[in-house]
């Protein structure tokens, strides 16, 4: 287990939320500092990277054939070692301006429930490489609570369900520990190629990941709105290859997005049916809940909450909750050490 030692006191301790469309950095003493596309622009002809972060993602679907934008992270996991490592080094050294190097930072990242032990090896190696002295690893629901200030260290059930960009993470925490859980792909990217195949199907109009995202944020919604929501959309008619502009409204989202939200009621109903019955009973009582970008849903709490018979709320400034708790962690980590996930049994696997 890996052990605090006064250098925290010399280096900026750092927590990070590594996130598949978002990177959020909390320097410890200091709170929230960044929160970054996890986009890198790579120039194939040199293999230098061209961009990162915000810069990058402005690129995406504009630039020439010899520059790709890459998202090094898919659904919560590394599938790019080095562009990761440029990204994390890039946070790292814009987290640290200003502050003292003659340490390299200790660093605690979130990564979803249930990553193998050589996935959560290369997150680990990913942010030695690029400068952290110490990488501690700890799961994604579980920072969440953590930084939603849920009694994770009582002896009581609580149930949260963190929806981001590539994955779903369920958990149900009692005593420093998750007693059931499960990950899930149906998240916000599955939820944008819903509205991609809708508007296909549908319309016969080619929109692309960035306007689906666009018309989830606008228009999402997965129970009738007493006001509707309309948002134009613009995109290649599949008929002719001509431009062509069509009105979305939140009914059309909700069509597209049925399948995929009933998958993630499956994913729920498996977690509680695994669950002890006495904290079952904490959570009959106590609820679920939400965090990650997808709790902005609109209605999401409403269907959940009739679909499972329990209360569900979203948490406090839900797009931040797992840095948040990655951040608490780093100001005082010995209370949080039996969440870390253990670096000596990751090694052991090859």
């Amino acid at each position: 287990m890996p052990r605090w030692s006064k250098n925290s006191l010399f280096s900026s301790d750092i927590g990070i939320d590594l996130g598949t469309a978002n990177t959020l950095v909390y320097v410890r003493g200091k709170g929230i500092v960044m929160n970054e596309p996890s986009v890198v622009a790579v120039n194939d002809r040199t293999d230098q990277v061209v961009a990162i972060g915000k810069d990058a993602k402005a690129m995406l679907g504009k630039t020439p054939p010899h520059i790709r934008t890459v998202r090094p992270l898919s659904h919560g996991v590394v599938s790019d070692f080095e562009v990761t490592e440029e990204l994390l080094a890039y946070l790292l050294d814009k987290a640290r301006q200003g502050r003292t190097k003659l340490f390299g930072p200790r660093v605690v990242i979130g990564v979803p429930t249930g990553v193998t032990n050589v996935q959560s090896r290369a997150v680990r190696d990913a942010a030695k490489n690029a400068g952290a002295r110490e990488a501690i690893i700890l799961e994604e629901p579980v920072a969440g609570a953590i930084g939603s200030k849920l009694p994770v260290r009582e002896a009581v059930g609580t149930m949260v369900l963190d929806i981001g960009a590539g994955t779903t993470d369920i958990a149900v925490i009692s005593l420093n520990g998750a007693v059931a859980s499960k990950s899930s792909q149906v998240a916000g990217d599955r939820f944008n190629d819903n509205i991609i195949e809708f508007v296909r199907s549908e319309f016969k109009l080619g929109i692309g990941e960035r306007t689906a995202e666009e018309v989830k944020i606008a228009v999402g919604a997965v129970m009738p709105l007493t006001n509707a929501l309309e948002k134009t959309v613009r995109g290649r008619d599949l008929a002719t290859g001509l431009p062509r502009e069509i009105t979305l409204t939140d009914a059309h989202v909700r069509d597209a997005l049925a399948l995929s939200l009933d998958a993630l009621m499956d994913a729920m109903k498996d977690v509680i049916e695994s669950t002890p019955p006495e904290l079952l009973s904490d959570v009959l009582e106590r609820g679920v809940t939400i965090f990650g970008g997808g709790a902005l849903l609109r209605g999401l709490p409403q269907v959940l909450a009739k679909m499972l018979g329990v209360p569900v709320k979203v948490a406090p400034e839900p797009l931040t909750a797992v840095v948040r708790g990655a951040g608490v962690v780093t100001e005082d980590p010995a209370p949080y050490a039996d969440f870390f996930i253990d670096e000596d049994e990751t090694l052991g696997e090859a």
